[in-house]
């Protein structure tokens, strides 16, 4: 299959400016979610290809790369944005047939690379240093630097806006990069590779290098020539690029998942609230880290959240990410079979609601029933584990004390949303939530590429988005100049 109109080879990696055969020869098919049909070949990447990408990131680095200002890089990310742009049909019918996304969810992540890309060229020459009072005699300041040579290890569920967030933000900053994108879904990180250097990006300042997490991702995490890591993906994988990272003492950004609630109080607005209440649970069929799979709800209103709730979910349509429907595919049969796993494990409680599959659904595909449970207990597994699927569980509380404590209670903390119109509730919860994101009286904020995005606990550490990314892809330099 070539990535049309890119006229990219997916069977190849893309190094040095080049697309080139990896170094077995050897390829892993790709499949399409909806279908189960194989899409196409792609490059099964290895150590020494991981290898010939680090030395070409670091040849750009002693090159003009290395050499080009804030301003050259921030127009090359501008006309790559502008390529997107251009491009955007292509790229979200890439996305969605990769993934197995709607449509229409596709071509929005498609517009969020492009605003990445906007944002980060506009920034490239925002960020200053500082000057420091010191003793007399002395002139003090700051510079922000790049690392050097940044690995990108991206998952397959938002591959266009993870490459945006993360390779974006290290190439404004004047860091080379080798991207790893999952070999689940790697599509559009190989057109993005020919859109970056359209733009003209010079040669190795981005590499990509397909193939599967144990092998070129395990060799992307461990290679000495690399400088930084970025990681996003579950917490098992997570500890391991960081235990590898740190045999070379390298700083790792990790954004590892999370259990998201909403804590819904009596005097919300349930008009304004429940849009949110379901699709930022499902959005992606449930693939998404940020999902709120649990919506925590005070007792007085919770059977009328929960009835209207479960209207939204009977009315949900199902199909084939072209189809562009409410809900795609899940990305592969493995994840169905865990998501329909973690249903069996909640079959004790009571199913509020489930959508229908309907009947001419390719057999082939990997659907899964989005399904609603109620009455659900704070410590159930299925309110304690991520489940990476359309489930959402709807527990209920007393009082803000209790509600604070339910929500607290999870290993994870990425995000929260809390509905209530009382103002000084707003305050105390957003400052007391384990969470690396509080949004109230909405979720998610439109994405936010402007908003620092990142977790505490197992759902990482380190942040991406906005400035603060750029700020991670950098090192600060101290100068101490003595002149009497």
């Amino acid at each position: 299959m070539s990535v049309q109109p890119f006229g990219v080879d997916a069977s190849k990696c893309f190094i040095a400016g080049q697309w080139v055969t990896c170094a077995t020869g050897h390829t892993l098919a790709l499949t399409n979610p909806s279908t189960g049909e194989d899409l196409c070949r792609i490059a099964r990447g290895t150590s020494e290809d991981i290898d010939h990408a680090v030395q070409s990131a670091q040849a750009a680095l002693a090159g003009d790369w290395g050499r080009s200002t804030a301003v050259e890089r921030g127009r090359v990310l501008y006309r790559a944005g502008q390529l997107v742009l251009e491009n955007l049909d292509v790229l979200a019918d890439l996305e969605a047939r990769d993934v197995g996304k709607p449509l229409t969810q596709a071509r929005a992540d498609a517009v969020a690379l492009a605003r990445y890309l906007e944002f980060y060229a506009g920034a490239a020459d925002k960020i200053h240093g500082s000057t420091i009072p010191y003793l007399d005699g002395y002139t003090v300041y700051t510079l922000r630097q790049p690392h050097g040579v940044t690995g990108h290890i991206v998952p397959w569920n938002y591959p266009m806006q993870i490459i945006g967030r993360s390779v974006g933000a290290a190439l404004a900053m004047g860091n080379a990069a080798v991207l790893k994108p999952a070999e689940e879904a790697c599509l559009t990180a190989l057109a993005f590779a020919e859109i970056m250097q359209r733009a003209g990006l010079p040669a190795g300042a981005l590499n990509v290098v397909p193939g599967l997490g144990a092998e070129a991702g395990a060799a992307l995490s461990a290679h000495p020539g690399v400088h930084h890591i970025s990681f996003t993906g579950s917490v098992k994988v997570g500890k391991q690029v960081q235990r590898s990272a740190a045999q070379n003492v390298v700083p790792v950004t990790l954004e590892l998942g999370g259990k998201s609630p909403q804590l819904v109080f009596e005097d919300a607005d349930l008009e304004a609230a429940l849009p949110f209440l379901v699709n930022a649970g499902l959005q992606n069929a449930g693939q998404t880290c940020s999902a709120s799979s649990r919506i925590l709800v005070q007792r007085p209103i919770y059977d009328q959240v929960v009835a209207q709730m479960s209207d939204r979910y009977r009315a949900l349509k199902v199909g084939p990410a072209l189809s562009d429907r409410d809900i795609g595919p899940l990305i592969s049969n493995r994840q169905k079979n865990i998501v329909e796993s973690y249903v069996q494990k909640g079959q004790d409680l009571q199913i509020a609601a489930a959508a229908d599959l309907p009947p001419d659904l390719p057999v082939g595909g990997s659907y899964a029933t989005p399904t609603l449970f109620a009455g659900v207990s704070a410590d159930h597994i299925l309110a304690q584990e991520e489940i990476f699927g359309p489930v959402q569980v709807v527990i209920p509380f007393e009082d803000e004390a209790e509600a604070l404590t339910i929500a607290n209670n999870t290993p994870y903390g990425l995000v929260t949303s809390v509905w209530t119109a009382q103002g000084a509730r707003q305050m105390r919860l957003a400052k007391s939530l384990n969470a690396g994101q509080v949004f109230l009286n909405n979720y998610g904020a439109g994405g936010g590429v402007e908003l620092p995005f990142g977790g505490t606990g197992l759902s990482g550490h380190g942040r991406e988005k906005g400035f603060e990314a750029l700020y991670g892809f950098s090192a600060l330099k101290t100068v101490a100049a003595r002149h009497g």
